[in-house]
């Protein structure tokens, strides 16, 4: 993407808000519905891009995931998971919709693919691609000086909950 590109600020601010909106109460309708809190073991795989939640060694819930991206704690660096070849194709989903979503409206940090890690502009990028990508949920998991950012999709629940 070059530089010539205008942002549109008043739009992002827009866009972030009617996103944080959406996300904030599809979460809670995930976490009810569905009951992922307490005793709630689970379970994830970006090679085939699922996730599976259990309780007393049951599964209950499965889902897809796709990676928005990933912070470098090292390096304080967000990278979006489109940009990053070391990626399992199945965990990337329709990623590259966010990025055209970004370049069409004049949002350069869609498709930036990579940018100093700034908490509140990773907050409002994974926002915004949840709402792009009409995701149930997010979640994000922290490992070996890697934090990694997904969406959930396609909840479909395995077995009766007790």
């Amino acid at each position: 993407m070059g530089d010539h590109s205008k942002h549109d600020h008043s739009g992002w601010e827009a866009v972030v808000l009617a996103a944080r909106e959406r996300a904030r109460s599809r979460q809670a309708l995930m976490v009810e519905r569905f009951g992922l809190s307490g005793d709630v073991q689970y379970d994830w795989s970006m090679d085939d891009a699922r996730i599976t939640w259990s309780r007393d060694g049951k599964v209950f819930l499965t889902g897809r995931l796709t990676v928005i991206g990933s912070v470098s704690v090292a390096r304080q660096t967000w990278l979006w998971s489109w940009a990053n070849e070391s990626l399992p194709h199945a965990a990337l989903g329709d990623m590259e919709r966010v990025r055209q979503f970004g370049e069409e409206n004049g949002y350069p940090v869609l498709p930036w693919p990579a940018f100093k890690c700034d908490p509140e502009l990773v907050a409002e990028a994974r926002l915004v691609a949840a709402s792009v990508l009409d995701a149930e949920g997010l979640w994000a998991e922290s490992m070996d000086e890697v934090q990694l950012h997904f969406m959930i999709h396609d909840l479909v629940l395995t077995a009766e909950r007790e």
